[in-house]
């Protein structure tokens, strides 16, 4: 079977540790081929360039910058994207025939794109719905409701769900939403195709580096350790999780560490300078891959973040390397998301949610006095959770069972 994989994603291709849409294209080019389209951002100055590898052919596009770009930029690039892919895919794939479509959101703006291929070939089409745009926008108020800005993009993301043979959400809320907000999908066509992984057996925690990482950043070795590492951005909700580093400030017990980077990093830096006394807290700007997974050594407990006045229901990837370490994990978010409720039914964690600080300090209170057997079992549970459910593997191979049979 062809496959044509649009992204906006640079530099992605096939891989069996790598995250989520690398792992699932792994798994894919089994037994297909897969065609990746992915931009050539202009800051890269690069043209568009074909690669071929493994079972996959990579097409890089030269596009405008859709990344680390203010909102009108990445807007026009947004749009002209597929009528950029469209040309690019005419001109290097012009013989082949693809048999399913498969791309993610976001963006919301492939639609024309998606409906020429799938009408030139009769393919099928299928939606990784990563998120539900432009209500996130208007959830973190970059925009009104009634702007032009909503009604034209849910006009582009209604179009995508109606070309979408199949949608394939984050978790079961994420399903109910959809069809709540979205009358004229067809329930059987709307299932749950979550984040995944293929979790590498070797990836046991190690004592060693668990050692190493505590001397180099002097963490008490008594102190358990809440690690966040990810973006950090509007949708992590940053001025909660300052209220929350001022509540857990003088806490012995406790060390928190926050890795990453992103458009909001500068007020946790700032709060950091503020705060020299707060000897409890490191803040990194990001790491190297394969320094994060070792860092991720010291880590007792994962955290995750959302912002509280999202009420679309959001499920964030990093958890998936919390539980691939066998690290429990604490969500803190709106009442919405069904994250936390998958992580307290299943044993792996807690959540609160992420308009109280004073109940954050109560939830890593009760952590910090859990017993290491009983935190070793949380983190048992999280791992064999994430066997069953969100392995790339298995969920692919239901994918390509449901498109055969439909073809």
């Amino acid at each position: 079977m062809n496959i044509l994989f649009l992204s906006v994603i640079s530099n992605i291709v096939p891989s069996s540790d790598g995250n989520i849409y690398s792992s699932v294209l792994y798994e894919l080019t089994k037994n297909n081929h897969v065609y990746i389209v992915s931009p050539s951002e202009r800051r890269e100055r690069k043209n568009t360039s074909v690669t071929e590898g493994n079972n996959y052919t990579l097409l890089k596009v030269k596009t405008g910058n859709i990344t680390k770009c203010n909102l009108v930029e990445k807007g026009v690039s947004s749009i002209l994207i597929q009528s950029q892919y469209k040309r690019a895919i005419n001109k290097y794939f012009n013989n082949v025939k693809f048999d399913l479509i498969l791309y993610a959101t976001p963006p919301i703006t492939f639609c024309s794109s998606i409906k020429y291929f799938k009408n030139r070939d009769g393919a099928r089409t299928y939606l990784m719905l990563k998120d539900i745009f432009p209500q996130t926008a208007v959830d973190l108020k970059v925009f009104p409701k009634n702007s032009i800005f909503y009604y034209f993009f849910r006009k582009k993301e209604i179009e995508l769900y109606k070309i979408s043979d199949t949608i394939g959400c984050m978790s079961p809320k994420n399903v109910e939403y959809l069809l709540e907000h979205n009358s004229y999908l067809d329930s059987n066509n709307v299932e749950v195709f979550p984040n995944t992984i293929n979790p590498k057996k070797e990836n046991i925690r190690s004592m060693d580096l668990n050692n190493k990482y505590r001397e180099k950043y002097n963490i008490p070795k008594e102190s358990k350790v809440f690690m966040y590492g990810g973006n950090l951005g509007r949708p992590q909700g940053i001025p909660f999780i300052i209220e929350c580093l001022k509540e857990v400030k003088n806490l012995d017990n406790a060390f928190f560490v926050i890795c990453g980077s992103g458009t909001e990093y500068k007020r946790l830096e700032e709060f950091k300078e503020n705060n020299k006394d707060m000897h409890n807290f490191l803040l990194l700007n990001g790491l190297p891959k394969q320094e994060y997974d070792e860092f991720l050594n010291i880590a007792d407990v994962g955290l995750i973040f959302l912002d509280y006045n999202f009420t679309i229901p959001n499920f964030p990837q990093r958890i998936l390397s919390y539980m691939e370490k066998g690290i429990p994990v604490l969500s803190c978010t709106d009442p919405n998301t069904d994250i936390g409720d998958i992580i307290e039914e299943n044993n792996f964690g807690w959540k609160c949610y992420s308009n109280d600080p004073k109940n954050f300090k109560m939830m890593v209170e009760k952590i910090s006095s859990t017993n290491h057997n009983e935190m070793i079992e949380f983190g048992k549970n999280g791992l064999a959770y994430l066997n069953d459910e969100y392995r790339s593997d298995l969920n692919v191979k239901f994918l390509l069972n449901h498109i055969d049979f439909k073809i």
